[in-house]
């Protein structure tokens, strides 16, 4: 039988230090096996000054510093964090329905950025990359907000939306960049980066 092309891992015990099931679902994609590891609670604060698209690694970094302080010498640990930069600021997760409607209004006919920060850590190495795909909305309507949030709840996605909702097929006018970054993994960076690992 032909062995994955990422059998350099092999002598590690993988864990993915995410509980989001899209995570979970992308990197089942790469065919490789893989555990959730235990959850650490992180602060996600960072520098009020720190510039946008530098978010997403500094928080990758920060949970896999979390992380390594309790990890075994076998295990290979995947960190990471999405933010979605519009106009030049950082949206979160929304912490209501309310703002989550203010988040796709803003969002609404322009075009965002999503970014991705990666961090794959041994005890005794550590790689940090990122990825940036860029997002055009179409015109949404209150309506259309409205039923998307109150059907989708989509407080726990950064920027208020998932792509591969119905708010994907039906606002999303193009992207420039990886569909899967914009629902939280890499896969063809991570993958690449695991092969060199």
């Amino acid at each position: 039988m032909t062995k994955n092309p990422l059998k350099n891992l092999s002598r590690y015990r993988i864990l993915l230090a995410s509980h989001s099931p899209r995570r979970r679902e992308l990197l089942q994609m790469l065919g490789i096996d893989f555990e959730i590891a235990a959850n650490i609670e992180v602060d996600e604060s960072y520098p009020d000054d720190m510039p946008a698209h530098d978010v997403a690694v500094y928080l990758s970094e920060k949970k896999a510093e979390a992380h390594r302080a309790v990890m075994q010498p076998d295990q290979l640990i995947i960190t990471a964090d999405t933010v979605v930069i519009n106009n030049g600021a950082v949206l979160g997760k929304p912490h209501s329905e309310e703002n989550a409607r203010e988040m796709l209004n803003d969002l609404s006919g322009h075009t965002h950025e999503v970014v991705t920060g990666v961090t794959i850590s041994t005890s005794t190495k550590q790689v940090t990359f990122c990825a940036c795909t860029k997002v055009e909305f179409a015109p949404l309507s209150t309506y259309e907000i409205d039923f998307y949030v109150s059907h989708y709840k989509p407080l726990d996605k950064a920027g208020a939306y998932g792509i591969q909702e119905w708010i994907g097929a039906v606002g999303i006018k193009g992207i420039e960049g990886s569909y899967y970054n914009v629902m939280g993994l890499p896969v063809h960076r991570l993958y690449t980066e695991l092969l060199k690992f």
